[in-house]
């Protein structure tokens, strides 16, 4: 599926409508160049889970942990190019709350097997295309209730 999103407030509407339909052990491979608009993504969608703090990118810190409706674990992978370490990705995957990983590629031999991957590449200033896809029973779903609330945004 993809989606034209033509400014930053559809760009939060989007979030937002993830966030309404994650459920706990929901897992999100966020993917895009640098300065493509991840974290903002990331701070849209944590305030559709109810976060009130402050959501910026843990490119020092690699994980940081919010509480909104429920847990929301955000990871930023990107100085984990080569990693061989597990840093507990599981107790975060499988645990009670929601996962957003940017820059997934770096950590792939740790994704659970089922995620929901949205990709977005800039079109220009103010336009991006988000692209999803899924894998895993739970992310086909999500991403079927997305595509149902989302039919205004279609790319064709």
């Amino acid at each position: 599926m993809e989606l034209l999103i033509n400014s930053i407030e559809e760009t939060q509407k989007i979030a937002e409508t993830i966030a309404r339909f994650s459920k706990p052990q929901t897992v999100i491979l966020l993917k895009g160049d640098l300065g493509v608009g991840k974290t903002t993504f990331s701070q849209y969608f944590g305030a559709g889970l109810g976060v009130s703090s402050i959501i910026n990118s843990p490119t020092f810190n690699i994980i940081k942990s919010y509480e909104g409706r429920m847990p929301f674990h955000h990871m930023d992978c990107y100085r984990l190019e080569g990693a061989e370490d597990d840093l507990g990705f599981d107790d975060y995957f499988y645990g009670d709350g929601v996962t957003l990983v940017e820059w997934p590629q770096m950590i792939t031999d740790f994704l659970p097997d089922d995620y929901l991957t949205l990709e977005i590449e800039r079109i220009d200033e103010t336009r991006r295309l988000f692209k999803l896809s899924a894998k895993g029973t739970r992310s086909i779903s999500l991403k079927e209730q997305i595509e149902h609330e989302t039919v205004t945004y279609r790319y064709e």
